[in-house]
Parts: structure tokens; sequence; C-alpha cells
């Protein structure tokens, strides 16, 4: 298995280091950083099925190809359908800030699409580790994808009820907090840590997938707390009514509204 396993992950990687060049390329010649959120999930499809060919071709590591590729492809689309006609992302003009003069670009690969690529490799370790095994398909595999189904759902349902929001000129100015945003102010980012955790449990039935727990551990911290919801919310706390719905509204793990709101 080591010899097979070793081949995957540099394969993995490779596949990384492809994937997020390109996506630079692109990126430069279309002058928005931001290119890279369109990539991120189709950068795991790459992985996936990189990792199921030099593999050992096993229904585990078909079935995770599959899902990722439902997760990634919905999540690509989603965001390059919701970034036409938009400018540079604000977090992406604010990093770039920092570059030195006539080093924008080279700023950006070290600082973005590096960074980027490396974390997409570490957190596809499940899929690389289930790729290298053979072990047949049970009952724990069907629980993951359960909860990779429920995470998904999330995703999609709360992209869909924002986006429904969006386009009601009487919403204008108010806070999204109907649907799964009553439960949750991140819908979104809790279904995609959902995923990494329901793919991590297909992966950890066959030894030694367990170990790479850490995969989905940092996919959660970064969507909750580093560029995820926390960033978010520190411009959108600066909303009329934000405040409000912070404080009555779970963060990241859905719950019951809060009756009486709490002072955020």
């Amino acid at each position: 298995m080591g010899g097979t396993l070793l081949a995957v992950c540099l394969a993995s990687l490779a596949t990384a280091a492809v994937a997020m060049g390109v996506t630079a390329v692109v990126a430069r010649r279309l002058g928005r950083v931001a290119v890279v959120d369109v990539a991120w999930g189709l950068v795991f499809v790459a992985i996936a099925w990189v990792a199921h060919l030099v593999g050992t071709g096993s229904v585990r590591s078909l079935l995770l190809a599959v899902l990722v590729t439902a997760w990634g492809g919905r999540l690509a689309w989603h965001i390059r359908r919701r970034a036409v006609g938009a400018g540079e992302d604000p977090r992406y003009e604010k990093l770039l800030s920092e570059a030195p003069e006539g080093r924008r670009f080279a700023f950006a690969v070290r600082k973005v699409f590096l960074v980027q690529g490396l974390a997409a490799w570490f957190v596809s370790l499940p899929l690389q580790v289930a790729a290298a095994t053979d072990r047949p398909l049970g009952w724990v595999a069907a629980l993951g994808v359960l909860v990779v189904v429920v995470g998904v759902t999330f995703e999609a349902v709360g992209d869909a009820q924002l986006a429904a929001f969006k386009r009601d000129p009487a919403n204008r100015g108010r806070v999204m907090d109907r649907g799964l945003w009553a439960w949750t102010r991140h819908p979104n980012y809790f279904g995609d840590s959902a995923v990494w955790w329901g793919l991590f449990v297909v992966a950890a039935e066959a030894w030694p997938g367990v170990l790479t727990v850490l995969s989905p551990v940092v996919m959660t911290y970064f969507l909750a707390f580093a560029t995820g919801a926390r960033l978010l919310e520190s411009e959108m706390a600066k909303r009329p009514g934000y405040p409000e719905y912070m404080a009555r509204t779970s963060m990241f793990v859905p719950l019951p509204p809060r009756k009486r709101a709490r002072r955020p």
C-alpha cells in the first residue's frame, strides 16, 4: 500500500499545482484574483479523479470522486453565476493592497494561489488515502454519504434562499433571517464543513483513513474562523440590523433561533 499511497499523494499534489497554475494565468488575463473561488471546488474534483485513476480504482475512491464532483461542480457553478459582472472581491483587494509596487501578480501567486493549492491538497488527504485502499464499502461509508448529502443540501438550499431574498426589491437593506438563515448565520459554510466531515467518514472506514481527521478539522476552522464566517462578519456587523441578527442566531452550527436576543 505504501508505494500506491505515495504515488497517489504525489499525483494529487501535482494536480493541485497544475490546477492553481492554470487558475493564476486565467486570473492574470481577467485581472481578477477572485477567479480562484470558482476554481476552488474544481481543484478537488480534479484531485479526486486523479487519485482514483492512480490508486487501486476501488469502489470507495469512485464513490468519493462522484460525491466530490457533485459538491465541487455545484459550488463552482454557483460562485461563477454570482460573480458575473462583479469586480474584484474586497478580501483579495485588501490583500493585494499590501503587494510591493509592480509585483502584484507575484504577490497573488504566493499569497493566494500557492496557499490555496496546498490547502486543497491537505484537505483532500481523505480522498487520497482512500484511493490507496481496496476495502469493501460498509455501513460506515453509508453514514458518511448521508452526511455529505445533508451538507450539499444545506449549501444548495441556503444559497437558493438567499438568492430569492435578494431578488425581491422589498428586501433591499434588510438582513436575511428566514429559512435556514434563521437557524445559522452561515448555512452554506456549515454545509461545506458537513460535506468534508462526511467524505472523511467514508474514507475513515478503511485504514488508515481515520488518520486524516485533521483535514476536515482544518477545513472547518477556515470556514468558521479564518477566511470564512468570521472574516465576512467583520464587515456584515456594520450593517443595520445585523448585530441583532447575530444576537438571536447561531453563528455556525444550526440551532433553534433564540426567543430573546442576547447582546452581541
